[in-house]
């Protein structure tokens, strides 16, 4: 049984930094796509960030350069590296992760929801101003 847990959420204020995490088990395969998706209240949700199992990622604009996603291999975790924070980034954080091979972020391409296949709970990061 695949599981995702997601840690790493908290409050910081505006300009500051949190590294979530995200802690697979329970898969063994080689090929997959992993993301971070995030909703805040009343909006919908939308993707963050995306790698593959080689390694590529993609971004949404409103994080590149701010945000960066990694994968340690070792320990079967999913990081995401959020600087600069902004009131805006406001919202739940999900883990998600694909295991089919149905997607990729080839060519910078961000994964939608509809393309993942196992979720995380989800962990609050909250940034005043």
């Amino acid at each position: 049984q695949v599981q995702l847990v997601e840690s790493g959420g908290g409050s910081v204020q505006a300009g500051g930094s949190l590294r979530l995490s995200c802690a697979a088990s329970g898969y063994t395969y080689s090929t997959y796509c992993m993301g971070w998706f995030r909703q805040a209240p009343g909006k919908e949700r939308e993707g963050v960030a995306g790698i593959d199992s080689d390694g590529s990622t993609s971004y949404a604009d409103s994080v590149k350069g701010r945000f960066t996603i990694s994968l340690d291999n070792a320990k079967n975790t999913l990081y995401l590296q959020m600087n600069r924070l902004k009131p805006e980034d406001s919202a739940m954080y999900y883990c998600a992760a694909d295991f089919r091979g149905w997607t990729s972020t080839s060519g910078g391409y961000l994964p939608l929801q509809y393309e993942y296949n196992y979720w995380g709970q989800g962990t609050q990061v909250t940034v005043s101003s």
